[in-house]
């Protein structure tokens, strides 16, 4: 059987969380792909990570890590002489998370320095689907942010789906800047998951579905906590409004990839074309459940429950 391929570009880092410090990995693209892996264990649906790592000891766990997780890593370039990133998490009594991050130069920044397997993957038609965050594109140099500008120019040409979630950082680049490059990105984008208050302190107001359609995207969901989340779709035509509640969670111990597992089940909600309201249901329930663990990816026993029945097609 034919299967379809999404492919994420992003930065895994090292991840170090917990009382103790227990080391794990994260990233918010490889956060948004590993639960979409699990939840579509059962459908031909190929989930790919494009990224850069090094070729020491942590690279290597990291990559077994991923292809233990269902991801195909034929997108990923190993770097001599880089190494992968490494960040430490906080949390505070209410769950909220604050990062300390060490990744400058590391692998992941250097993924477009040579032709990379993205982007010849992109140009044989082998990618079906596209995710990246505001994040995939503060930690690249002006230089690379364009080649990957230029993979979404070419995905757009092929017709392919194109997801943008707008995952804002102030410690990786200045509001102007993410701004700027916001602007480009959306022009290309299909579907934007966008966090109310990370659009908020980039733009400076609240217009985001207006914005989204000035841009040409064909649906945008707004990610709003612990609030109902709203959906826009068909927003070039006739454009239909959603609300629907998040997960009640009385024992949140963590928010780490609270917005990161919300896209995964959207997205996997929407690879098996469910309505928007079952789509953003699936979100909810799978970060209301990973928002109960600490650390970015919780046991994989704890998403079982979530995984979509098979189908013949996607």
């Amino acid at each position: 059987m034919e299967r379809n391929k999404i492919a994420f570009f992003g930065e895994c880092m090292i991840e170090l969380s917990g009382s103790p410090l227990n080391k794990t990995f994260g990233g918010d693209t490889l956060n948004t792909a590993l639960y979409l892996s699990r939840l579509l264990t059962n459908y031909p649906v190929d989930v790919s990570y494009a990224t850069g790592i090094g070729c020491d000891s942590l690279s290597e766990e990291l990559l077994s890590h991923w292809q233990n997780e269902g991801i195909n890593c034929d997108l990923v370039s190993q770097l001599p002489g880089k190494n992968p990133g490494l960040y430490l998490v906080e949390t505070d009594s209410d769950g909220e998370r604050s990062f300390h991050y060490w990744r400058k130069d590391s692998a992941a920044t250097h993924y477009f320095d040579a032709i990379s397997p993205l982007e010849q993957a992109i140009a044989l038609g082998e990618i079906d689907a596209f995710y990246l965050s505001g994040i995939s594109l503060a930690i690249l140099s002006e230089q690379s942010k364009a080649r990957l500008l230029l993979c979404l120019k070419a995905l757009k040409k092929q017709h392919k789906t194109i997801f943008f979630d707008n995952n804002y950082r102030a410690q990786l680049w200045s509001c102007e800047q993410a701004k700027d490059w916001y602007s480009q990105v959306l022009k290309y984008t299909d579907v934007a998951l966008i966090t109310e208050d990370d659009d908020i302190l980039v733009w400076g107001n609240n217009d985001i579905s207006e914005r989204c359609k000035h841009f040409g995207c064909q649906q945008v969901v707004i990610k709003r906590g612990n609030e109902p989340c709203i959906i826009v779709s068909d927003l070039q035509s006739n454009a239909v409004t959603e609300r629907v509640a998040a997960t009640k969670v009385e024992n949140v111990v963590d928010t780490c990839a609270a917005g990161d597992s919300f896209a995964a089940g959207f997205i996997a909600g929407y690879l098996t074309q469910q309505t928007p309201t079952d789509c953003a249901k699936l979100g909810h329930a799978l970060a209301g459940t990973v928002i109960q663990f600490s650390g970015a990816i919780i046991p994989q026993q704890q998403t079982n429950k979530f995984q979509i029945a098979g189908a013949n097609h996607v």
